[in-house]
């Protein structure tokens, strides 16, 4: 006679096979979970931009074991380096390879966004991700979640994860229809082959730009055989909703005129532009309701300025991951215990990117003034510290984090 069985462990959909829902997915199956994720798109595939990895970051594709794979087909930067938008002057410089990983475990890490939205579907079966599904209704029953799509399929799981980026059609099912707030940026992002550059035109580093309503990122990917650029400018107003769409050489160099000409020549060399507007949120006064939740920019949507938004998606799904696998037949508790875990760490990060736009943005020159004296000093006086004092978002490990219902409880209060 058998003994008694042990109860299967939750069935779990994700809504959204970005980075995060797809990080997601895949810890979850290795952990033995069912695990189904439905795209709204009708192909899988990224934006051709890069992306930058912190050490928190990296420590999760760590545990996906793809973190070498990850490294040998990106580039490690050797310094953050700022510059002044008009003159070229150095700002300031901080050490990065190899100090970020003596420092905090793992190294920092440039990598085409591609690379890592394949790598992360590499890690999951071929029939677990299905594409050209749009959710259109999230229903909580009483002891499992509902989800409609446009196409008409449904589909049943025990928690349901919203992983479908800023508009999410799961937040909005949860919390209603909000806009979310326009920033007043909008961005350009374009990718050039290294081997069509001068000599020393873009260093390998990752450089920030700072000059009056703007600013401009640059950094190497794929073992420096591209270089990637992110050029930002203010702007009063913005219509469109898509991130692809078409812009012009000439309409990047006129919103860059009179900035630097070794950053003009790199924008010379740019094809293919597209331009968006930037979005972000307020934090949300809650991520969970019942067996739905959130991860990502669907509960915390954050401006590029402190280079996080993909990092804390993944360190997201790993928590979520590891409340799930320790407390599996009590999702709602384990929902609740991972957003009064990840809620103050990533509300931090979404202020602190807008605060760091204000800075790099300044329009008075004796304020840059200001602010350039304070590089200066740091430079001086603590020449390894980072100029945007990141290092409290560097050193957290998630993979670590203590998961009781009793560390919960102390986080609460």
């Amino acid at each position: 006679m058998s003994g008694p069985q042990t109860p299967a462990l939750p069935r779990i959909l994700v809504a959204g096979a970005g980075i995060g829902g797809l990080a997601l997915a895949a810890l979850l199956h290795r952990r033995g979970f069912a695990v189904e994720v439905y795209e709204q798109a009708s192909q899988l595939q990224e934006v051709g931009a890069g992306v930058q990895l912190s050490a928190n970051a990296v420590k999760v594709l760590r545990a996906l074991e793809i973190d070498e794979q990850v490294v040998s087909r990106g580039f490690l930067p050797r310094h953050f380096i700022g510059w002044s938008w008009r003159s070229g002057r150095m700002l300031y410089k901080t050490p990065l390879h190899p100090s970020h990983q003596a420092s905090y475990g793992a190294p920092y890490v440039h990598v085409h966004r591609a690379d890592l939205h394949a790598l992360l579907r590499s890690a999951l079966p071929a029939d677990m991700v299905r594409i050209a599904h749009k959710v259109s209704a999230v229903t909580q029953e009483a002891d499992r979640v509902r989800l409609d799509f446009e196409n008409g399929h449904v589909a049943f799981a025990d928690v349901v994860v919203g992983a479908d980026g800023i508009h999410s059609a799961v937040r909005r099912s949860l919390f209603g229809d909000e806009a979310p707030r326009f920033t007043g940026n909008i961005c350009w992002r374009g990718i050039i082959p290294a081997e069509l550059l001068s000599p020393g035109q873009v260093l390998p580093a990752s450089s920030n730009w700072m000059g009056p309503d703007g600013h401009v990122v640059t950094y190497y990917l794929r073992g420096g055989a591209l270089v990637n650029f992110v050029a930002i400018r203010e702007t009063e107003a913005w219509t469109g909703e898509s991130w692809t769409t078409p812009s012009s050489k000439d309409e990047l160099l006129r919103a860059f005129e009179g900035w630097n000409p070794r950053l003009l020549a790199l924008f010379e060399r740019a094809e293919g532009l597209y331009k968006w507007g930037l979005f972000d949120r307020d934090p949300l006064a809650r991520w969970s309701v019942g067996r739905v939740t959130l991860i990502g920019d669907a509960a915390h949507p954050m401006l590029p300025f402190l280079a996080q938004g993909a990092a804390q998606a993944l360190e997201d799904s790993y928590a979520l991951a590891d409340w799930l696998t320790r407390f599996p037949h009590a999702p709602v508790e384990a929902l609740a215990a991972y957003e009064v875990e990840r809620k103050p760490r990533t509300s931090r990060i979404q202020l602190g990117a807008r605060e760091r736009g204000r800075t790099a943005h300044l329009r008075s020159p004796w304020a840059r003034l200001k602010r350039d004296l304070g590089f200066f000093w740091q430079n001086l006086t603590a020449p390894g510290k980072t100029s945007h004092r990141a290092e409290w978002i560097f050193q957290h490990d998630v993979t670590q984090a203590p998961r009781t219902l009793e560390a919960r409880e102390t986080a609460r209060a």
